[in-house]
């Protein structure tokens, strides 16, 4: 059987349009597709800024499109938290975005504790870094010029471990 050049273009042209036709059906959302509602800035953030919730408000997604990167799903769980990069007016907050805000901060004095059973000895040291609660830094002890090692507490005072 030969085909005619003419009805295989008809072909294609028909599966074409098929594909065409299938896509868009595909691709429409029924109207039982959630719609979240996120938080977003009401002005442009930037890095630095430590968010209020006077700076938020709140706005309509489709759950599909804040699906794709963790994003901030209430505005409590994100006040108080700080930008690390510039967040956009009116668009979702993405987690990796935000910090917690530092306790201690690079250069500035800290007090180190150093506590076993009941002796606890307090120096004071220069941070060689910034952090916030729970994190390790390292600081310069101001008297000896040693470098001590330590964890962030609530009080904002540096934790020593032994190593």
């Amino acid at each position: 059987m030969i085909i005619n050049p003419h009805d295989m273009r008809l072909y294609w042209v028909l599966l074409a349009g098929v594909s065409v036709l299938f896509g868009c059906l595909a691709s429409v959302t029924p109207a039982s597709a959630g719609v979240v509602r996120l938080p977003v800035p009401n002005v442009t953030l930037y890095p630095g800024d430590m968010l209020s919730a006077d700076m938020l408000s709140s706005r309509r997604f489709r759950s599909s499109a804040a699906a794709r990167t963790p994003v901030a799903r209430n505005a409590d769980e994100i006040v108080g938290k700080v930008a690390r990069r510039t967040l956009l007016r009116g668009k979702p907050i993405a987690l990796h975005a935000l910090r917690e805000p530092y306790l201690v901060k690079k250069g500035n004095p800290v007090r180190v504790v150093y506590s076993v059973g009941g002796l606890v000895i307090t120096t004071y040291a220069t941070s060689l870094k910034s952090g916030s609660l729970g994190e390790v830094i390292q600081a310069r002890n101001i008297d000896s010029g040693k470098i001590i090692v330590g964890v962030i507490g609530e009080d904002g005072s540096l934790m020593m471990r032994l190593r």
